[in-house]
């Protein structure tokens, strides 16, 4: 039904040529814009009510659990949290002043922007589901991985003194019935969607122009002078930049189909989701520059790890 009403819309109502690559742009923008927009809508919204069954306070018990359950359940928090890299930045200094120990908090703000309801549905649609399992679980490996490693180092010395070592005294949310719980996860669908919908019309965008204009043969070579490396490459131009997953899937997705390797277009994405240069500047505020350091350094080499083998088990999930 949706792609017949893409169809209308831009071919008939807009009198479009199916067969031209402008016709093809506007086609292929309505269509995934309409179906990303719809299905983040609807799963935020369920997302959000089984959040308010999970009360903060045993959140933060359960991640202080050691022996690296805390950095599993960390990551699996991380998870279901609708936020990109500097969203999450202020929840992880929340744990900090909490006393959660640091290495499970690294484990969430890891795999917080990297996994995702509205990623995950992002991908689910564009990628089909092989992929996308393939992406949730290799996300929580780094996530709980990279924790796990930052923990075992003792960086506590260069946390800011005021984030050592305090109790938490935070309180459970109330909730009286289903309706409440139903409000909160409207409320939060329509908050995230208002603020993020702008950017899955630009992702959308841009991925339609490359999908259409962008020649195959031009991808193909890129990747293949940069051989072996690309990986790293990728990963290493991702770091620097910010963004959400909202924009930055949809182009990872046209790169995917134009011949860029499974595991380097990921790669790509991981890196931009998870690490960004206004993330670094707010977690000045509660670290030294050298544990900012170590953890890009960390995320960073496990990402690359991760694409490597993403590149490898390409031909089984495609």
């Amino acid at each position: 039904m949706l792609v017949k009403f893409a169809d209308w819309l831009s071919y008939d109502l807009m009198g479009l040529d199916s067969q031209s690559q402008f016709g093809g742009v506007i086609n292929f923008f309505i269509y995934d814009s309409i179906k990303i927009i719809g299905l983040l809508f609807l799963l935020i919204l369920f997302i959000g009510i089984i959040r308010t069954y999970l009360p903060q306070n045993k959140i933060k018990h359960w991640m202080s659990k050691s022996g690296g359950i805390g950095n599993i359940f960390a990551s699996m928090f991380g998870a279901i949290t609708p936020f990109c890299s500097c969203s999450s930045v202020p929840l992880f200094l929340g744990f900090l002043e909490a006393g959660v120990p640091l290495g499970v908090t690294f484990s969430f703000l890891i795999t917080s922007p990297i996994i995702n309801e509205y990623l995950v549905i992002i991908m689910f649609s564009l990628f089909g589901w092989k992929i996308t399992l393939s992406y949730v679980l290799c996300g929580l490996l780094i996530g709980s991985l990279s924790g796990f490693i930052i923990g075992k180092l003792h960086l506590e010395q260069y946390l800011e003194q005021d984030f050592v070592g305090k109790k938490c005294n935070g309180k459970v949310d109330q909730f009286n019935g289903f309706k409440s719980r139903f409000d909160f996860g409207l409320k939060e669908a329509i908050d995230i969607v208002r603020k993020i919908w702008i950017w899955v019309l630009v992702g959308v965008a841009i991925g339609s122009l490359i999908h259409n204009y962008v020649p195959q043969e031009t991808i193909q070579s890129i990747i293949n002078k940069t051989g072996v490396f690309s990986v790293p490459i990728a990963t290493a131009l991702g770091v620097p930049m910010y963004g959400g997953c909202a924009t930055i899937v949809p182009i990872a997705v046209t790169l995917f189909q134009k011949g860029v390797p499974l595991g380097t277009a990921l790669a790509f994405m991981m890196a931009i989701a998870a690490l960004s240069l206004p993330e670094a500047i707010m977690l000045r505020r509660a670290m030294k520059p050298k544990l900012i350091l170590i953890f890009f350094g960390i995320t960073t080499v496990a990402i690359i790890i991760i694409g490597y083998f993403l590149n490898f088990v390409q031909a089984f999930l495609t």
